[in-house]
């Protein structure tokens, strides 16, 4: 089987999707006319597993014009785009993805793709690599290395080399600065307030959001919000994340104490069980409770549904929880990452880089992996450099250089006071 996906007829509605992010995403398009004249990636088979979006679909084509046989799978059961999956099978990519894949589905979905034996993988959450690694091991003589693009998949797998399960090489590109300090930052701050809104249509100004962390993308839904005309409180279990958000100009305070005030609940931490049944029986009724980590388990489900007595759909990403108590709490996205479950993800602007990241370390690893360790590697910091310097260049923005004498004062030390 080749693709399965919702509805074939919706291709032609999805390669228009894609050509407007191709708009938008001029740095991956000039490293794709780059990969057309030298094809990197004949031969070699790419197995990716990311949220299927039209500025997934772009970095797709791109490593397909560089020679790759390549294969995409949802990394989420609600995130993908059903019409720009369409597009990509119409093409020849094989494709195993669409909205609203039960569990069984969705690991089905990752299976047939990794049928494809691939030679490199891109996750959005690990899943791939941790799948080769417990139950078809049989692929690991295939694979070269792999990369991560989320926080919370670069965690498990730096726990998998610590434990030394890991066998073979990743690529951290969520840790890499164009990544992390643009796509985190800004793309989850302004996706994840988008599908919010589109969620709720609730009015932000006023309101008192939570926003449980404050790492790079829990960092950038509290500027969003803070810009929107909200009251921003921040709960942190990291001293320095904590002592950054107070000097930020944020209310820090323990979750529990932010649970009795707060209108908006945001979680982005990559950890589990943040809100939970004590923090529930806290809320005032008609709080909001949305997720923008990677997995569903940052909102505890099972203890939302204990204290319960019923539920029910209010739309398609809305769902009112009325407690025991008789309080309502009104749950996104299944608990699911709500930027892209009930709205369309980052956008393609700031995808352009981590895509771009994505791309060039395909490139590099093809020619480098076997000088690699399986251990969870950082981005060469030249990757990185060219990443922002041709986006720099899409913008119209020019900088300085250092001149001989700087450069030279720089690398020396006898010069002193």
């Amino acid at each position: 089987m080749s693709y399965k996906v919702k509805d074939i007829g919706l291709a032609e509605q999805g390669k228009l999707k894609i050509e407007w992010a191709e708009q938008q995403m001029p740095v991956l398009m000039s490293i794709r006319k780059d990969f057309e004249k030298a094809q990197p990636f004949k031969g070699v088979t790419v197995a990716a597993c990311l949220h299927v979006t039209k500025e997934t679909a772009v970095l797709v084509r791109t490593l397909k014009a560089g020679g790759a046989i390549v294969g995409l799978s949802a990394s989420n059961p609600l995130s993908t785009q059903d019409d720009v999956a369409a597009a990509l099978a119409s093409e020849g990519i094989t494709v195993f993805a669409w909205k609203g894949q039960n569990n069984d589905e969705y690991y089905w979905g990752l299976n047939q793709l990794l049928e494809l034996k691939p030679n490199i993988t891109l996750d959005d959450g690990a899943d791939v690599i941790s799948t080769i690694h417990s139950k078809r091991t049989d692929l690991l003589k295939n694979v070269f290395a792999g990369q991560e693009e989320t926080t919370t998949g670069v965690i498990r797998l730096k726990a998998m080399a610590a434990d030394g399960a890991l066998k073979y090489p990743i690529i951290a590109v969520n840790d890499t600065p164009t990544k992390h300090m643009f796509d985190n930052y800004y793309g989850t701050g302004q996706s994840t307030i988008d599908g919010i809104l589109r969620a709720t249509n609730i009015m932000l100004a006023g309101k008192t959001v939570v926003v449980c962390g404050y790492g790079y993308c829990s960092a950038g839904i509290a500027l969003r919000s803070d810009g929107m005309g909200a009251n921003v409180v921040i709960t942190e279990v990291d001293p320095l994340k904590a002592l950054k958000a107070a000097m930020d100009g944020y209310r820090v305070m323990p979750l529990k104490e932010a649970s009795k005030i707060g209108d908006i609940f945001i979680t982005a931490t990559g950890d589990k069980n943040i809100l939970r049944a004590e923090h529930f029986q806290l809320m005032k009724s008609g709080a909001i409770l949305a997720n923008s980590g990677h997995f569903n388990v940052e909102i505890s489900i099972p203890d939302l549904e204990s204290l319960s007595k019923e539920r029910k759909k209010i739309n398609e990403n809305t769902e009112e929880f009325t407690l025991k108590t008789g309080n309502k709490l009104y749950f996104l996205a299944e608990g699911r990452l709500v930027n892209l479950a009930a709205a369309e993800g980052h956008p393609s602007a700031v995808m352009d880089m981590s895509f771009a990241d994505q791309a060039l370390v395909c490139e590099w690893l093809v020619k480098n992996y076997k000088t690699l360790t399986p251990v969870v590697h950082d981005v060469p910091k030249e990757i990185d450099e060219k990443v922002a310097r041709l986006k720099l260049k899409s913008m119209g923005v020019e900088i300085d250089s250092l001149t001989d004498e700087q450069k030279h004062y720089l690398g020396s030390w006898q010069e002193g006071t």
